[in-house]
């Protein structure tokens, strides 16, 4: 027998928190919010200035007891729901799912019979998810900044791909469509095809995979049938397409002293604190019972308080590195727009590049020439240059507006006039663009005398 000492570092529920927090939108915090004032007692929205004096121990332990009876039969009656609310079997039925693809894997995790560092390990990477279900994070980064083994995470991960919707947690459309087969118990040819052929596939070069595989051209056309039946998006079922998609601005930029300035929303969401009458109650009970139980209720409304302030900062600090790098556009408008990587961001603030990821997810930006995803300031150079893919678009427009309409410029002469003006792309590149933008060719926009 020995003892032997060793450092780890615990994944616990609080950084899972901040991260869904951070991913978070405004309208989704909001309703986060509202959720919590209605779970949590110690939560409330609209806090009076002054709190309220404590009640008689008696009345005190009373009313705890109520709360904590009431925690347990909403549990209860949620058990209820959740078995009647099964979204696979609810698919095509209610038209949509009531619940994010989190939570229903969340709920999954709860009936395994998992340790509580795995169920909580299972829960993060469940968190990182993106909306079709994948999961594209690389593991070796990810625990460099939870502190988590990577074993760990790959065990974790291992886990997550076994659970509903078959597919989750697939690095990319491969592994996706081989996870569902593997579910089903199909191997043979449709297997191989969806690993190592899916290109060819998707080109119909059905004789050249049959070739490949040295099997009949019949069977690669019955494992094209199955291949076809499978869902490329797995969580994308947990989407509402009913609801109306409402864009609400997470951050605003102004000009101060010839500088834009980023900051959030700030005070304009639903104001958050911890109901003075229960913290009081906390201060001055004599009753083990209710001060245990009010301690976990605030130590829980704290945490949220804590990862809402991180949420904050990083979202603020992520945008003004935007602003900052992409400054022309805010005076110049789309044509000025440069390159920009997630990672250039992540050095300006000092985090890691998948935590700008999570920070800018669902993000708008509004300023005066209307309101953009942050996601949208992110571009590579156009071939290489400085002006970046949306600069591209947003210059060869305005070349197109500005041309002879008797006399309209090639694909070659606006790739010659791009190039002038210090946007180097090929001639394909300018038709793919103008493609994108719904501008027919040189032909078909020559005015007709």
């Amino acid at each position: 027998m020995e003892l032997i000492q060793k450092q780890v570092q615990l994944l616990d529920q609080r950084q899972i928190q901040r991260l869904e927090v951070l991913q978070m939108s405004a309208l989704e915090l909001r309703d986060y919010l509202q959720e919590l004032s209605q779970e949590n007692p110690v939560v409330d929205l609209n806090e009076p200035a002054a709190p309220a004096e404590p009640e008689r121990e008696d009345e005190q332990l009373q009313h705890l007891r109520w709360l904590a009876d009431n925690d347990r039969q909403n549990r209860y009656y949620q058990g209820l729901w959740d078995y009647d609310s099964d979204p696979i079997a609810r698919i095509g039925v209610s038209g949509g799912l009531e619940e994010t693809l989190s939570q229903f894997i969340g709920r999954q995790i709860d009936r395994l019979r998992l340790d509580g560092e795995t169920a909580r390990t299972v829960g993060l990477l469940a968190a990182c998810l993106d909306g079709d279900g994948y999961f594209r994070l690389d593991l070796d980064e990810l625990a460099q900044d939870t502190g988590i083994p990577r074993d760990c995470l790959g065990r974790a991960l291992e886990v997550l791909r076994t659970l509903e919707p078959a597919g989750v947690g697939a690095r990319d459309l491969s592994q996706c469509l081989a996870l569902q087969l593997e579910r089903a118990g199909v191997g043979g040819p449709a297997l191989a095809i969806v690993r190592d052929y899916l290109e060819p596939l998707a080109r119909r070069h059905y004789r050249l995979i049959a070739d490949q595989l040295k099997i009949p051209l019949d069977e690669v056309l019955a494992a094209q049938k199955t291949i076809r039946e499978l869902d490329p998006r797995p969580g994308a079922v947990f989407e509402q397409p009913g609801q109306t998609p409402y864009v609400y601005p997470d951050v605003f930029v102004e000009e101060q002293d010839g500088r834009f300035v980023a900051r959030t929303r700030g005070g304009e969401r639903p104001a958050f604190r911890i109901n003075g009458y229960y913290r009081a109650l906390l201060d001055l009970s004599q009753q083990k019972e209710v001060r245990e139980y009010l301690r976990k209720k605030v130590q829980s409304a704290q945490d949220v308080l804590q990862a809402i302030a991180q949420r904050e900062d990083t979202l603020v600090r992520c945008a003004q590195a935007i602003v900052d790098r992409q400054g022309d556009f805010f005076r110049e408008g789309e044509q000025a727009l440069r390159p920009l990587r997630m990672a250039d961001v992540a050095d300006m603030v000092g985090i890691h590049e998948s935590t700008v990821s999570r920070a800018v997810r669902e993000k708008y930006l509004q300023c005066q020439r209307g309101v953009y995803p942050l996601g949208w300031f992110f571009s590579r150079g156009a071939a290489g240059g400085e002006v970046g893919g949306a600069g591209a678009r947003a210059l060869l427009r305005r070349l197109i507006d500005g041309e002879d309409k008797a006399r309209p410029l090639s694909d070659q002469k606006l790739c010659e006039a791009l190039a002038r003006q210090g946007c180097p792309i090929s001639r394909r590149t300018v038709a793919k663009y103008r493609d994108e933008l719904n501008i027919p060719g040189a032909s078909g926009r020559k005015a007709r005398g």
